[in-house]
């Protein structure tokens, strides 16, 4: 009888999960349109340039998934959101997916019903303050008023450091971080307490960047990545493998200008890739040029990188734990097999 019974509930549970699985990848299936979470404006993440467009490293991955669904990289609609309003924009659905310089973090994962998925960029949170405060290190930052961003990981960070080091600080909490960084210009705030990453894509914006120094120390593990609701599997799986296959194109050396060559090759691993062998997109339920259609509209992980934060544009980062694994990196794409 209670095998019985145990057996009638799994099946319940199972029926439950089959009736949810899938809405949210069928939602943007049927609307024929990404609606895509990202940043209100952080140059080299996702910033609107003088037409309109939105650019940056963020809103070219909705791009990518957008291609990956739908073949058109065009087929999204871009969602601004500050770091408050973000995870709720999720939850109500307003957003598909959130690609916001969003730290992945175990409390986030678990108890906001929604998932982290993969990380796009690996960080650590640091501090820019002006040059002529004579700061290099930031035991020298005891009582400045230090520019933060509400309910971000930055905000505890800075909090829990100065507390260990029986330093003070006075916080100046803005939502937006471009008001941020017009206030430490104008000297409301001696310092900016943020992602490494970020402090340098404010500063290639200020009017005379050489006016303000980045300290090199780092405080913490900020691994960014896309958020996603629980509701659905298969559309985690859609964002998470998007993401991967762009790694696995530099891995492979497959990029946007050599594709069709590459289209063409006898390697296993690349055929998959790029849907010569259709086994990826069945898995996913989506075109088998899914990927070379990702690949094609915004180019491989390095290809992204550089363009968008790379040491040629004005942000000037070096690649340092975002090269690949077999450059002594951090990135790593699963078998995509």
């Amino acid at each position: 009888m209670l095998k019985r019974l145990l057996a009638g509930a799994a099946l319940a549970l199972g029926l439950s999960a089959s009736a949810q699985a899938g809405q949210t990848f069928e939602a943007v299936k049927a609307r024929g349109m990404l609606n895509c979470g990202v940043n209100v404006g952080v140059a080299g993440f996702s910033l609107p340039d003088s037409q309109g467009v939105w650019r940056g490293m963020d809103a070219d991955l909705c791009r990518g998934v957008a291609a990956a669904v739908f073949g058109d990289p065009n087929k999204v609609r871009f969602v601004p959101l500050t770091a408050v309003q973000r995870f709720t924009a999720l939850q109500s659905g307003e957003i598909d997916v959130l690609i916001r310089q969003t730290t992945l973090t175990m409390t986030r994962d678990t108890t906001l019903g929604l998932r982290m998925v993969a990380v796009n960029l690996y960080d650590g949170h640091g501090f820019m303050v002006r040059k002529d405060a004579g700061v290099t290190e930031p035991k020298g930052m005891d009582g400045m008023t230090i520019c933060l961003s509400p309910g971000t990981t930055n905000e505890l960070v800075t909090t829990d450091w100065f507390r260990a080091n029986n330093l003070r600080f006075t916080p100046l909490l803005q939502e937006r971080m471009q008001d941020n960084a017009t206030a430490l210009q104008a000297g409301r705030c001696d310092a900016i307490g943020t992602d490494a990453t970020q402090l340098a894509a404010l500063r290639s914006q200020f009017t005379n960047p050489g006016n303000f120094v980045i300290l090199p120390q780092r405080f913490s593990k900020e691994p960014y990545g896309p958020v996603v609701r629980r509701d659905d599997q298969e559309w985690f799986d859609v964002i998470r493998w998007t993401l991967s296959a762009l790694i696995q194109a530099e891995e492979l050396g497959v990029a946007s200008t050599n594709l069709d060559a590459m289209k063409a090759s006898p390697n296993p691993e690349i055929r998959r890739l790029l849907g010569t062998d259709p086994v990826l997109g069945q898995a996913l339920k989506l075109d088998p040029a899914w990927a070379f259609n990702a690949i094609k509209a915004i180019g491989n992980y390095g290809e992204l990188f550089e363009r968008h934060l790379g040491q040629k544009t004005p942000i000037g980062l070096e690649r340092g734990m975002n090269r690949l694994w077999t450059d002594g990196g951090l990135m790593y794409s699963w078998p995509m097999r």
